[in-house]
């Protein structure tokens, strides 16, 4: 018997989808939200506003205002203010390598290994100030980019920074899974030895 093939038109992007592809993915948290999806679900539900991106800025407003076919609003204060594109760079003299750095950057833009120096890979870095406040030394700065290189973000650098993002969260998840089997592992052996 013959069998019918059936293609499957590719499903609409949900409403959730829509919102978080018009965030600009620096993960900065100043929205209030965990990350730009988690605030993209809160504006889908009715449990935020639009005006909560100081990254996004006047800019993402309206686009989160035309497709939700609301007002566009000021952005909110208490978030923070609309500012130029800037990066992390770390001051490789003060730089102990402790690595609190790399274990806060939410798009892996910073490297280094413990007890070495760090650096920030400019490209990579959304310039979202997560790295600075669990630096015990105050090594990193935040810097305007400079204005050759300055130029606005775009939905590529988005695309491109929630990529980086949803692959840190798959290794860090992964690594604790392999963690949590390497401990009960442990465990169970230490059982059968008894």
């Amino acid at each position: 018997p013959h069998v019918r093939e059936t293609v499957s038109a590719r499903a609409e992007p949900s409403r959730v989808d829509q919102i978080d592809a018009l965030l600009p993915q620096t993960q900065c948290r100043r929205c209030g939200y965990s990350g730009c999806r988690p605030y993209a679900e809160a504006i889908a539900a009715g449990a935020a506003p639009i005006n909560r991106c100081p990254p996004g800025g006047a800019a993402g407003i309206t686009r989160l205002a035309r497709l939700l076919d609301q007002p566009e609003i000021q952005l909110d204060p208490t978030c923070g203010s609309e500012a130029p594109r800037a990066v992390a760079r770390i001051e490789p003299e003060l730089c102990i390598g402790c690595t609190k750095c790399i274990r806060a950057c939410p798009v892996d833009a910073i490297i280094g290994a413990s007890k070495r120096m760090h650096t920030v890979i400019a490209e990579l870095c959304t310039g979202c100030d997560l790295c600075v406040p669990p630096c015990p030394v105050d090594c990193i700065v935040i810097e305007p980019l400079a204005q050759s290189a300055a130029e606005p973000w775009s939905d590529a650098d988005a695309h491109a920074a929630r990529t980086r993002h949803l692959a840190r969260a798959r290794r860090l998840e992964r690594v604790a899974v392999e963690r949590d089997e390497r401990l009960a592992g442990r465990a169970r052996a230490k059982l059968d030895a008894l």
